[in-house]
């Protein structure tokens, strides 16, 4: 199989690149240079957002079974690639999200639910949900709704995370003592290991598939929990894990998802929303999760190597909470 990967440099896109090189494909991978392309790979450069910054990728003679897309920002940059490339490409894999759906999808809910209004595919950026609507909505155009894979993925975790979730609870039970833990620790998670994912795109492509769909993790797959247990263990077993009800985290202004990355209070549309999907139509294509232990195990491996600094994304919000307002919480006796 021929890929060609749209970015192929970071998080997503990387693990991509490394599961089509595991399978013996040949990979091209279109980025702008700021990091070092993958070892194996054919690499063109151009910036999306610049004017003829397509150049290099349209004077190419290649063309490719499949192309997977995971831009974040101006459908615009979607619909000129996708249009440049719909007769050199068998399929268009654009990595969407599950923010596509319009607010507040109930839990359980599907591919059919309700979508936001796309961005039209000349606009520039606008919010997160409107804009991969209007990826979407490019791809769809270009490649018609046979050839285009649209993958709603959720939480994403595992090794090249630049976001800043798994990363700052390795960090932070790497560094001991009392830990907020926010529960109950019976919570159910939803995500999907960012390799998990690869394999499942790479599967879609050689299997033909298209349309929507959910790509997490069955829901349950992990709680808070076992998340956390798995933190602790891998970073040495220093961490304390103080357990805290909802109630008391919310009270103290601690603002879910961004200060205690992952977790959301159950009950709430954004738990609903973040861990509630029906992921059953990837299940039934081939999507395996491994375990979560594994996951840790492996993304605490790749930020040691590192020296314990994960790469930020400048267009994403820093995660974590203030160890004063940690400390201060857990002075005023949350925590069993």
């Amino acid at each position: 199989m021929r890929l060609l990967v749209l970015g192929g440099t970071e998080f997503a896109g990387r693990a991509v690149v490394d599961a089509a090189l595991a399978r013996g494909w040949e990979v091209t991978v279109f980025h702008r240079g700021r990091h070092e392309a993958p070892p194996g790979v054919r690499s063109l450069h151009g910036d999306r957002t610049a004017p003829g910054g397509l150049a290099a990728l349209a004077g190419d003679s290649g063309s490719w079974d499949v192309v997977v897309d995971t831009w974040s920002a101006a459908p615009r940059a979607v619909r000129d690639a996708a249009r440049l490339l719909r007769d050199r490409a068998g399929r268009y894999v654009y990595v969407s999200s599950c923010s596509v759906y319009a607010w507040a999808p109930p839990a359980g809910y599907g591919e059919d639910a309700p979508v936001v209004e796309g961005a039209s595919g000349d606009a520039g950026q606008t919010d997160y949900a409107h804009d991969k609507r209007g990826g979407e909505l490019a791809a769809l155009d270009a490649f018609g709704p046979d050839r285009s894979v649209l993958v709603r993925a959720g939480l994403i975790l595992g090794p090249y995370e630049n976001v800043g979730r798994l990363p700052w609870w390795l960090a932070r039970t790497a560094r001991g003592g009392p830990v907020l833990a926010p529960g109950p620790r019976e919570l159910p998670l939803q995500y999907v290991d960012v390799r998990d994912l690869a394999e499942w795109i790479l599967g879609a492509a050689e299997q033909g598939l298209s349309g929507p769909y959910n790509l997490i993790g069955p829901r349950g797959h992990a709680t808070m929990g076992t998340l956390l247990d798995a933190c602790a263990r891998v970073t040495g077993g220093a961490a304390e894990l103080r357990w805290t009800e909802p109630g008391v985290i919310l009270e103290a202004g601690i603002e879910p998802w961004v200060q205690l990355p992952v977790w959301v209070p159950p009950g709430s549309d954004l738990h609903d929303a973040l861990h509630g999907a029906d992921v059953s139509r990837a299940l039934a294509a081939g999507l395996r999760c491994r375990p979560v232990e594994e996951t840790v195990a492996d993304t605490w491996s790749w930020l040691c190597a590192l020296g314990g600094v994960a790469p930020q994304r400048p267009d994403r919000t820093l995660k974590g909470l203030d160890p004063e307002l940690e400390a201060k919480v857990l002075a005023a006796g949350a925590g069993t």
